[in-house]
């Protein structure tokens, strides 16, 4: 049982969901928008208040992703450190290039205790990063939230060519999700 509104207990045995989650059903009620370049549905959720360098104060995203041919988040990077939260569904498996050269791959999901999973992991700023669904997974619902917030002049796509010649060891995983 967990915590409900005004003191009540839920109890998910006598009350389980009544609807199946499913990715449409997701979209339907985040209302949830393709993505141009960087792929996937999102909707911004929230920003804060506008700075004076016309950024705002920070930002929140919720996303969807699914294991479909060509559904997944290509490379990009930002100016501000990007903080992703695993929600629901299948774990998400991210792909950081870092300005040093090194290469992590990082999975948020579900299992922390079993799989090691994260269920929020911070990209630094100025790191290379990709996401998709995990190998064997359907979909997954997760978010990124940023401080100071996202903006479109901050972001900056990736191109898989010169990313491959910068880190050869990778070059296939990057080709993969890259997106011209």
């Amino acid at each position: 049982m967990t915590a409900g509104a005004a003191g009540q207990r839920w109890d998910m045995a006598t009350h389980p969901p009544e609807t199946a989650e499913t990715p449409e059903a997701l979209i339907a009620h985040f209302g949830l928008e393709p993505l141009p370049r960087e792929g996937g549905r999102f909707r911004q959720l929230w920003a804060g208040p506008v700075r004076p360098d016309g950024r705002p104060e920070g930002s929140a995203i919720v996303m969807l992703l699914t294991a479909r041919p060509g559904d997944y988040c290509a490379l990009h990077r930002l100016p501000s450190d990007e903080t992703w939260h695993h929600y629901r569904g299948d774990p998400l498996a991210l792909l950081l290039l870092a300005p040093d050269g090194s290469v992590t791959t990082p999975v948020l999901g579900p299992d922390v205790l079993g799989s090691g999973h994260h269920v929020q992991f911070t990209v630094p700023a100025g790191t290379w990063m990709a996401a998709r669904v995990a190998d064997g997974g359907a979909w997954t619902l997760f978010g990124c939230t940023m401080a100071p917030g996202w903006t479109e002049d901050g972001y900056e796509h990736g191109d898989p060519a010169r990313l491959a010649r910068a880190y050869p060891g990778h070059a296939r995983l990057i080709e993969e999700l890259g997106r011209v």
